[in-house]
């Protein structure tokens, strides 16, 4: 690990080098540096012309011999000079020492400089560098990581227009900065205190920031998610007896629904997105407005736990399966029940509609599967063959067959001619989820450790996926099938290549068991919730977290600058903004913050002004707001 610090020589060494520098130089020099606009700092400092003009903005730091006073400054600059050439060269201005691969070796280096005042001073210097000469903007990055891992103070400082790049800045305190004109690419702002900071016209893009992908609303476990079809909105279910309603754009709770009075197990969306049904421990069903998040209808009937509700195709019916043994269909208009499905001699474990809404299919703790006739609410056939309970039915795209999956085993049935087409053994354990590919032509099933890929035609094992080190609960195949996720008791979620069986990704994030995990309609973002109480969204393109706000936000008029002056808005907007939250977590904070025009976007390519605005930031139109403000 100690390779990438020792090209020419060691770093800690090349930092000792300006443990003696008298301070003041660095602002001496960084102002000729602006005033003259340079673009080359190691050649205008090497120019021993340049080095005189220095001199002369110098020659009053201290109150000693002028000749030695002189001596002592030429020396200065020399020594300063130096180093910026060795740095230069060093991989210390090519690679991000904010890395997992440089994090000992990082480690080390701060044990070793961060006692030395002037070498802090020097990192700061360093970071100004950047809005000078960008040949030593890496350098300045990893400065600025270094000087937040150290927790130097960096509060009430002016940082316009550095450039920061390929770093982390986890957990940063800056609260109160002048970061105007400043420009961050492929930066970790996560648990960055940007409270009463000057935020006009930066560049900030390709921001990475996931701490914010977790959903927080829910205090116990997450049982079931579920996107509208518009894919604006996310539904959870909890076993803190309330529904909550996100929004995905922002990632913001839209609104929590109260009324249930014990664990909510499902959670589903009519086709159109106007209702959200939901199924609890309580033994009843509600119908709730997505829009005004109002109760519409509460269904009562069931005599036991209902573990699933399930929309019909047009949205008028909804089917619901009950440990009461029973299957009920409601009508969605009236809230009044139109069948009780009576045959199962256990629970309830699944219900599916056909893809034309006129068949149910549901698979019960009899280890039995039935289909029913949905207009007339009377049993089709009876499907028997499966030894155990039936875990999970699904039907084919083009619903001529059904899946069902049970202990070690899954069937394959001809839902016209009501018979087996195929048995698919090789799982050693219960199967709890199966689904089809959107093609119809692959099957997908989760058990203990392994998912497994079945051609429908043939019956025959496509691949075996191997990876989770625990329980598969939930697999969920992309909408263009080329992608396959599953969530485990693992606490992770998996992308799988449907074509070549491979991994794809890992998702880490969660912190318990992943109970349910569903794609979006255009397939772009993976939704996931889990027994941490936490629902979480997933960039599938990318494998990473992602926290969406308003892709629409338009850029804010008039272009200005405010100097960083004690009777600046800064100075005065900040007086009731706290420069520190102290939390056992890093936590994301901008209330006070100034924002004129500019770009803050995310890696996901979504601008982050939504977010500042919801975490209390001032949002300016014009000159006059700032004054205002």
């Amino acid at each position: 690990m100690q390779s990438s610090f020792k090209q020419k020589e060691a770093l800690a060494d090349i930092f000792a080098q300006v443990k003696n520098v008298d301070e003041q130089m660095f602002g001496v020099i960084l102002k000729k540096l602006r005033k003259e606009k340079v673009k080359d700092c190691i050649g205008y400092l090497s120019d021993n012309g340049n080095q005189s003009q220095t001199l002369q903005q110098g020659e009053n730091l201290k109150q000693r011999d002028k000749e030695q006073q002189l001596s002592d400054v030429r020396n200065d600059i020399k020594q300063i000079t130096d180093v910026l050439r060795k740095l230069k060269d060093h991989d210390f201005n090519y690679k991000d020492f904010s890395s997992v691969e440089n994090e000992e070796s990082t480690l080390n280096l701060i044990n070793s400089i961060k006692h030395n005042r002037r070498i802090i001073d020097f990192l700061q210097f360093l970071v100004h560098i950047t809005s000078i000469d960008e040949t030593l903007i890496q350098g300045g990055s990893n400065s600025l990581h270094l000087l937040v891992q150290m927790k130097v103070d960096l509060r009430n400082k002016n940082f316009e227009n550095i450039k920061i790049q390929n770093t982390s800045l986890v957990g940063a305190n800056l609260a109160r900065c002048n970061l105007s004109e400043s420009q961050f690419n492929n930066v970790d702002i996560s648990g960055i205190n940007l409270n009463g900071a000057l935020l006009f016209n930066c560049q900030w893009r390709e921001l990475k920031i996931p701490e914010l992908n977790k959903l927080h609303g829910h205090s116990d476990y997450v049982r079931s998610v579920c996107f509208s079809s518009d894919e604006n909105t996310l539904a959870s279910g909890s076993d803190d007896k309330s529904i909550c309603l996100w929004d995905v754009k922002t990632g913001q709770q839209i609104a929590k629904l109260d009324g249930h009075t014990s664990t909510v197990y499902s959670v589903c969306f009519s086709p159109d997105g106007t209702t959200l049904a939901s199924g609890s421990e309580d033994n009843s069903i509600r119908l709730w407005d997505v829009k005004t998040g109002q109760s519409k209808a509460k269904l009562d009937g069931h005599e036991h736990y209902v573990m699933s509700v399930y929309f019909s195709p047009d949205g008028t019916t909804l089917a619901s399966g009950s440990n009461d043994k029973s299957i009920r269909l409601w009508d969605v208009n009236t809230g009044q029940q139109k069948a009780k499905l009576d045959g199962h001699t256990s629970t309830v474990i699944s219900v599916c509609f056909s893809p034309n809404g006129n068949t149910l299919a549901s698979g019960s703790g009899d280890n039995s599967i039935r289909l029913w006739d949905v207009k007339t609410g009377q049993q089709k056939t009876k499907l028997n063959g499966h030894e155990h309970y039936v875990m999970s039915v699904c039907f084919s795209p083009d619903g001529t067959t059904l899946a069902s999956g049970s202990y070690q085993e899954i069937r394959l049935w001809d839902v016209k001619k009501e018979l087996q087409k195929a048995k698919l053994d090789s799982h050693s354990n219960y199967i709890n989820s199966v689904c089809f590919s959107p093609d119809g032509n692959t099957l997908a099933s989760g058990s203990y450790q392994e998912i497994r890929l079945w051609d429908v035609k043939t019956g025959e094992q496509k691949a075996k996926l191997d990876g989770h080190t625990s329980t598969v609960v939930s697999v969920c195949f992309s909408p263009d099938g080329t992608t396959l996720a599953s969530g485990s008791v693992d606490n992770s979620i998996r992308l799988w290549d449907v074509k070549t069986g491979q991994q794809n990704d890992k998702l880490d994030g969660h912190e318990h068991y992943v109970m349910s995990v569903c794609f979006s309609p255009d397939g772009t973002t993976l939704a996931s919730g889990s027994d941490d109480k936490s629902i979480r969204l997933w960039d599938v393109n990318t494998g990473q977290e992602i926290k969406s706000c308003d892709k629409n936000y338009k850029d804010l008029l008039t272009q200005f600058k405010i100097p960083l002056q004690q009777n600046s808005p800064i100075s005065q907007v900040s007086n009731y903004i706290t420069t520190l939250l102290i939390s056992q977590q890093a936590i994301f904070q901008a209330q006070g913050a100034l924002i004129l025009k500019g770009e803050f976007i995310n890696q996901s390519g979504i601008d982050l002004k939504t977010l500042f605005k919801q975490k209390g930031s001032c949002i300016l139109e014009n000159q006059l707001d700032c004054k205002q403000q």
